[in-house]
């Protein structure tokens, strides 16, 4: 279900990135943004399919970037909760998607036509300038990504992973089966049961039936690579007061409009 908005209510509050928009940027793109509501396993786009719509997502809503392999499996690059958006933010037009896009954590999401958003860009510099400094973050997630998939080991990159979406969605209880978790890090499921029957053993976190529950935030701190800090780092000096930091409240206009 969808619903045409005339302000921004508490769904696009919820958006980090919306939040830090400049008032008369946020005046541009309201007429064409709409709630949607998303499902885990909704899947956005795949590759080749023209990317209609620029995806916004609100509170603990996530969508995950993977690459899908010839053997079937496909590979996280990139995870997006409310400090982004999935979809044509840069490329004008609506051009043909390379990864796919599927809702990892279901939710409220805000979109709108890339087509409007194109329009929006083109009547404002600042707008412009705002969503190209909000691509250079997210190219620098993938290339971390990258860096920590080829050096750090399966632990650090699994703790990496809870972390990420614990920082995005502030919840420790995080609706992920095994099978799911080892797709998205491109390792076996053995590897990955194995990875998670030790933090069981040392008290970390609790794998349950389609979830996984952390218990203790600082040990699962421990074991992880410095990648999300990394990249937490570049959004600092990029877009200030965007990237999510768990329980924390969203940012007022003022921490990022720049």
């Amino acid at each position: 279900m969808q619903r045409r908005i005339n302000q921004l209510e508490t769904d696009s509050s919820a958006s980090n990135l919306l939040r830090c928009l400049a008032d008369a940027d946020v005046d541009l793109l309201r007429p064409g943004l709409e709630t949607w509501q998303g499902s885990a396993g909704d899947v956005l786009y795949r590759p080749g399919d023209v990317v209609r719509f620029v995806y916004f997502p609100c509170g603990p809503s996530l969508v995950s970037f993977r690459i899908e392999l010839a053997d079937g499996r496909a590979v996280e690059t990139a995870l997006v909760g409310r400090e982004g958006a999935v979809g044509g933010i840069v490329s004008r037009g609506r051009l043909p998607a390379y990864a796919r896009a599927e809702v990892q954590s279901g939710g409220s999401f805000l979109r709108m036509l890339t087509v409007d958003l194109e329009e929006a860009k083109m009547r404002s510099p600042t707008l412009r300038h705002f969503f190209a400094r909000y691509a250079d973050c997210l190219l620098a997630q993938v290339f971390q990504t990258t860096a920590c998939n080829a050096g750090h080991s399966i632990e650090q990159r699994t703790a990496k992973w809870i972390l990420a979406a614990i920082d995005r969605t502030g919840d420790h209880e995080i609706p992920l089966t095994q099978d799911q978790l080892a797709g998205m890090l491109g390792v076996g499921r053995s590897y990955i049961s194995r990875v998670l029957s030790a933090l069981k053993a040392r008290a970390i976190l609790t794998p349950r039936r389609g979830r996984l529950i952390v218990s203790d935030m600082h040990g699962l701190k421990m074991l992880s690579c410095d990648c999300n800090d990394m990249v937490r780092r570049h959004f600092d000096e990029v877009l200030a007061g965007v990237y999510p930091r768990g329980d924390d409240a969203a940012p007022a206009h003022s921490d990022c409009s720049g």
